[in-house]
């Protein structure tokens, strides 16, 4: 992973910058896996929650079931946050993961969510810090269809217009078995209405073929037209995996980082999902995937803001400082956090406040 080192901005150019916030449109505040700085990820009481804290977006990443259903879960295993290795323990493949395609929903049902863990040394450890308690209380896996019926129920309930942010999961995966999730999920969309532009939904992936596949391909043959967006990551994530001489390889996202890489992303995607740290050079500059995604107008929605202090970079004080870089300097038209109602506090505050108290409570 590349080494990032956080400069600091000046108090002066922050303060210049926050002067104008309220001559700007807010950037959307995009509930990562719901609420999952609270309750456990992309589980039904997390999206409800990140419903009640006001996000713009609700996440949903989605892998498919042995029966064909899609699942919203974080990753193709079932290890890190659920008993399903007490509860199916001889279902592992020999790498020792236990697969989402293996289960049925049935099956799946049967398991017990909990936030995402560890193992140190045979026990399981939580992976942040004094989140929702491992193992307490009762919660389930759904299915995409199941978090829409929710989210769409809120909306006519409550009155809101609350949209969706499906991800389309490891597509090289499903495709090795002869599934086709990105045709399921866009099956699904057109059953539940999300069709257009209007339709408050965005559609991503980080796989770059399977997004210019669906925007070639199944959207004019589906006669839908949804915004899709390209994540971006780190070659060493295993996000997508190649074939290559016959050997298996990280694919290179490189590309994906320079100027005429993001003229090609430019012909497909709406905008752009980078790891935060990629807007921002180590001496404390605009990164050209910045400046030139800005050229291009592509939506720059960055990942993930979390207010958990081992997850705040160092070089910041507090999880509002490190937001108005973001916000207030680099303009981004999007967040993806684990805590909506904190970047919704600062987005509700930020205008009432003097600039000095703002940026530096």
């Amino acid at each position: 992973m590349r080494s990032v080192c956080f400069i600091s901005i000046t108090l002066a150019c922050i303060v210049s910058q926050s002067l104008y916030a309220s001559e700007r449109k807010d950037p959307i505040v995009i509930a990562h896996r719901g609420a999952s700085g609270y309750l456990p990820e992309h589980t039904l009481e997390a999206k409800t929650l990140a419903y009640a804290m006001g996000a713009d977006y609700i996440e949903q990443d989605l892998v498919l079931s042995k029966d064909n259903h899609l699942i919203v879960m974080h990753d193709i295993y079932l290890d890190e946050v659920t008993d399903v290795a007490s509860k199916f323990p001889d279902r592992a493949r020999e790498d020792g993961h236990f697969y989402t395609i293996d289960f049925t929903l049935p099956e799946l049902k049967q398991l017990r969510v909990t936030g995402p863990f560890v193992n140190v040394l045979g026990k399981k450890v939580p992976k942040y810090g004094k989140r929702f308690p491992l193992w307490h209380s009762q919660f389930q896996l759904a299915t995409f269809e199941e978090e829409l019926e929710l989210i769409q129920g809120l909306n006519q309930s409550l009155g809101y217009n609350t949209g969706i942010y499906p991800e389309i999961k490891k597509p090289y995966f499903h495709a090795q078995v002869g599934r086709d999730i990105s045709r399921a999920v866009l099956q699904t969309l057109k059953r539940y209405g999300y069709t257009k532009p209007d339709s408050n939904v965005y559609l991503q992936s980080f796989d770059a073929e399977e997004l210019q596949r669906i925007h070639q391909d199944l959207l004019p043959a589906m006669d839908m037209e949804v915004p899709l967006v390209q994540l971006i990551a780190e070659t060493d994530w295993e996000e997508k995996r190649v074939q290559q001489a016959g050997q298996w390889q990280n694919y290179d996202f490189d590309w994906m980082l320079t100027p005429e890489g993001l003229k090609r992303i430019a012909g497909y995607a709406t905008g752009i999902a980078p790891w935060y740290p990629m807007l921002i050079n180590d001496n404390g500059t605009e990164s050209t995937l910045l400046t030139e995604a800005r050229k291009l107008g592509l939506r720059i929605h960055p990942y993930t803001f979390r207010a958990d202090p081992l997850q705040i970079p160092g070089s910041y004080r507090n999880f509002d400082e490190f937001i108005a870089l973001y916000v207030d300097l680099l303009q981004v038209d999007g967040l993806f956090t684990d805590h909506p109602d904190k970047v919704r506090r600062y987005l509700s505050t930020r205008r009432e406040r003097q600039p000095r108290e703002e940026i530096f409570p």
